[in-house]
């Protein structure tokens, strides 16, 4: 009695503030959610240092200097599509897996140990080896967006049904932060290489690549050894539990069909989402088309990274004690509207503004969605419902460059392409609306 008296009394301990009376699994403690929430922190260095930040840049000053901006950009734009199209693709099929084996923590931890051997061989790229640079950065995004699926789908083993907003803003957050800071690093390596005993700019991008992937595999470390997934594997050979989760997911595709309110889910998040990710990528460029100083959008770009931090973590209490689709719905009208206003923006300190608010709402439009999503799929498959989650996510960020484009030839304007993608909102906004739910 002492011993499970002992036991009890350090579990209640652990626990990520929330009341005894919620707590209905021992695995639900603080460690394991925290450790869950760390690998945002430890996987957004990537997203920010190298997917967003130096290796586009870097592909076309250095490995790919030899090619025209159409080339460089064709060549780099066909990397990003054909990792989303795979793992899009490979999502469903890799997450029924998962689930019948057991093995989502394992496979997650697989598709990371790839990405980051991927990212430090960024390092010994040459220069002018264009083509095993796009080679390497395609299996790293991949890997990346792999290890996703399955981190996602993790979320119904770390935390309670009530507390799944709270916990999935806290890696949103985490991630905000953590990525901000090793790219605020990164970038003071190459403005001043000197400060780091490296020779140029060009040797500190490269060593860039080298932190992100000791970043993130250090801080991937506690969720190997915290994390625990609740199901049993329902078949023991990963042979086997292949053919078992491909009959699932053909039976699971059946079933879903009939759950209304998942699909209608599913089908606003693309369109909102889509539009997200569309402000995301074409911020940069829209900025430059405009006339702004790319130092300005560095560091607006850094700015939003914190700002989202604080942010996140508010709206996904705010999402707990009000409703997550409430609050995702706020976000989403924010988006809105800062889309309008951005087409009469004149000044650097407009884009700062900008860049404030997208940070305001950008952390929670993402970890609420994924969160209330959780809440409505079943936990013995989460794995498999959250491949059909990521694959809309990965062909999303597809409609609105499109309408930019189409709006911005037809007109002539790049002001009046970004008010295109308010059509998105607005429809995505729209549909979870008459989302149920429970």
């Amino acid at each position: 009695m002492k011993g499970a008296a002992l036991e009890l009394a350090i579990a209640s301990r652990m626990v990520y503030f929330l009341p005894m009376s919620h707590i209905a699994h021992p695995s639900f403690n603080r460690r394991s959610m925290w450790s869950w929430a760390l690998y945002d922190w430890a996987n957004s260095a990537y997203t920010t240092t190298v997917m967003a930040g130096f290796f586009p840049v870097f592909f076309k000053q250095f490995w790919g200097a030899e090619l025209s901006a159409n080339e460089s950009t064709f060549w780099l734009g066909l990397a990003n599509a054909g990792a989303g199209l795979v793992i899009a693709l490979l999502a469903p099929v890799l997450g029924a897996m998962a689930d019948q084996g057991g093995l989502k923590k394992r496979m997650m931890l697989s598709f990371t140990s790839l990405a980051v051997v991927m990212t430090a061989a960024l390092f010994l790229v040459n220069q002018g080896s264009w083509m095993m640079a796009i080679g390497v950065y395609t299996f790293g995004a991949i890997a990346f967006s792999g290890a996703n699926v399955f981190y996602d789908s993790l979320i119904v083993d770390v935390a309670e049904r009530h507390a799944y907003d709270r916990v999935s803003s806290l890696g949103y957050a985490l991630g905000y932060i953590g990525g901000g800071l090793l790219f605020a690093v990164n970038v003071l390596m190459t403005l001043h290489p000197d400060w780091f005993w490296l020779a140029d700019k060009s040797e500190a991008v490269r060593w860039s690549f080298i932190s992100v992937a000791v970043w993130w595999a250090v801080f991937s470390v506690p969720l190997g050894l915290f994390v625990h997934e609740r199901s049993e594997a329902k078949t023991a050979h990963w042979l086997l539990a292949a053919r078992a989760g491909m009959s699932q997911l053909v039976g699971t595709f059946r079933h879903v069909r009939r759950m209304k309110q998942v699909w209608l889910f599913l089908l606003a998040y693309f369109l909102y989402i889509d539009g997200v990710n569309t402000v995301a990528r074409m911020a940069v460029d829209y900025g430059l088309s405009l006339g702004f100083d790319s130092s300005v959008l560095i560091t607006a770009l850094l700015m939003t990274q914190f700002v989202a931090f604080p942010s996140a973590l508010a709206l996904g209490w705010l999402g707990e004690r009000w409703s997550a689709k409430g609050v995702i719905l706020v976000c989403i009208g924010v988006y809105a509207l800062v889309c309008i206003w951005s087409s009469t923006m004149q000044h650097a300190r407009d884009f700062y503004i900008l860049a404030a608010a997208i940070g305001l709402v950008m952390g929670g439009v993402q970890a609420l969605s994924r969160s209330m999503y959780a809440r409505m799929i079943p936990h013995d498959q989460s794995a498999e419902y959250f491949g059909f989650f990521n694959m809309l996510g990965k062909f999303a960020a597809v409609l609105g460059p499109v309408l930019m484009g189409v709006v911005s030839v037809s007109t002539g304007s790049a002001r009046e392409s970004i008010l295109a993608i308010v059509v998105l909102f607005a429809a995505g906004a729209f549909l979870l609306y008459r989302v149920k739910e429970e």
